[in-house]
């Protein structure tokens, strides 16, 4: 099954490809359809709206059994145009890398809140962005 993004247009493979299952954003430009309205992939959303990418996060991933936080993939943060509702969607292997890293240079010092505690990236985790996108070495 394939969409064509509503923002730029490019057509794009929507399932069981390139690492994620209820695909929804574009990658190329990152940007999503507010699809989902309780859980991912539940497609019951009424609102429809376009979804901005603002922000990248960490997925949560709890403790290790030492007690240290474990660092999760990579997560892109979108929040709708139309009812302001905030998602966070894995990135998907076919993801402009430039593009994803474009919007970590844009957000990391953007305030942003939300109710579920969704923090976006800073400088600070420049390093390990660059890791999980490129490889550690």
């Amino acid at each position: 099954m394939s969409f064509e993004c509503e923002k730029c247009g490019e057509r794009v493979e929507a399932e069981g490809q390139f690492g994620t299952a209820n695909r929804n954003h574009c990658p190329k430009c990152l940007w999503s359809k507010h699809l989902d309205q309780d859980q991912p992939g539940d497609r019951k959303s009424e609102c429809l709206g376009m979804m901005e990418p603002v922000g990248l996060t960490f997925k949560k991933e709890g403790v290790d059994k030492y007690g240290k936080e474990r660092q999760g993939e990579i997560m892109l943060i979108h929040q709708c145009e139309k009812c302001g509702k905030v998602n966070i969607n894995r990135l998907a292997g076919d993801d402009q890398t430039e593009e994803v890293m474009s919007l970590f240079e844009n957000s990391k010092d953007r305030k942003f809140e939300d109710p579920k505690d969704i923090e976006i990236l800073k400088e600070e985790d420049r390093e390990e962005v660059r890791a999980q996108l490129f490889g550690r070495g």
